[in-house]
């Protein structure tokens, strides 16, 4: 059930991202790398969580989708950039070549460039029936948790952290910032749109922090279980680059165990709502715990 939700959602979300997309055609080489960042793959959970949001409180989709592509847009600048030499120097990203291997380093960082600007352009000029209040609240959302205080300062923490043996504190601040901001950005925007009440937003916020942080640390276990078929990159980056991780601190069977605590945290913050009306979110804190790509 689950599945098939994900997929017409994600359908859903593609379409937009094209249509916006279609309009950006010179430079050429730009419009074509983002459109080969953006549309190469990728789960769109981050919009999803959005829309499921939206629709928890039974608000039209439309209200939510040009903040959703926004936010894919920055997911997606963010791994064109984390893919580059001087960061992680992948050559794959979901199965294909990555944006620099493709187009070119300079052009690569050009494009990341183009697909973070373009975001905010895309909620300013798009968004409808949301007032300007809560539009300006998104901007302000949206750029501190994909900069210094949210993406760029997990990132900037995890690259000084490579070939040293961190803290379990600082892991988590890398998990927290570097991946779980952009996680936890869609849920608390929907909850905005939809006028969440202050507990609400609260148990909100913490399923989606519950949820950023288990997707990391299944991202630390697949980098060590998974298979380049289905997570579309190679095996052991982590090791390679000496990066500490959950199975360095506490072993594989011990971040397993930890895996399965936090997705029944993320799952318990939702008891505030009726039951029923949360089982796609229910269910999608599992699938992040068991995911294999």
């Amino acid at each position: 059930m689950l599945k098939s939700y994900l997929e017409s959602k994600r359908k859903l979300i593609d379409l937009n991202i094209e249509l916006y997309l279609d309009k950006l055609v010179y430079p050429k080489v730009i419009a074509e790398g983002m459109k080969y960042s953006i549309l190469n793959g990728g789960k769109r959970l981050r919009p999803i969580l959005l829309l499921m949001v939206l629709e928890l409180y039974g608000k039209k989709l439309e209200l939510g989708i040009p903040t959703a592509v926004a936010i894919e847009f920055i997911h997606s600048y963010s791994l064109v950039h984390d893919d580059l030499p001087a960061l992680d120097n992948d050559e794959y990203r979901r199965g294909k070549l990555t944006t620099h291997k493709k187009f070119g380093e300079a052009a690569a960082i050009l494009i990341g460039d183009a697909l973070l600007t373009h975001s905010f352009s895309i909620v300013t000029d798009k968004t409808k029936d949301v007032s300007y209040e809560k539009i300006v609240k998104i901007i302000s959302m949206i750029s501190r948790y994909s900069g210094i205080n949210g993406m760029i300062g997990g990132q900037m923490v995890d690259i000084e952290s490579e070939k040293k043996m961190v803290s379990l504190e600082t892991l988590e601040y890398i998990h927290r910032n570097k991946t779980g901001k952009l996680l936890k950005l869609p849920v608390e925007i929907g909850a905005i749109i939809s006028d969440a009440s202050d507990d609400e937003y609260t148990a909100l916020k913490r399923y989606s922090e519950a949820l950023g942080l288990a997707f990391q640390i299944q991202d630390d276990i697949l980098d060590i279980e998974g298979e380049f078929e289905k997570i579309g990159k190679p095996i052991g980056s982590d090791l390679e680059l000496e990066k500490t991780t959950y199975p360095s601190l506490f072993g594989l069977i011990e971040s397993k165990t930890i895996l399965a605590k936090v997705i029944e945290e993320a799952k318990r913050s939702l008891d505030i709502f009726e039951k029923e009306k949360v089982q796609n979110f229910i269910q999608l804190a599992d699938y992040i715990g068991n995911r294999d790509n």
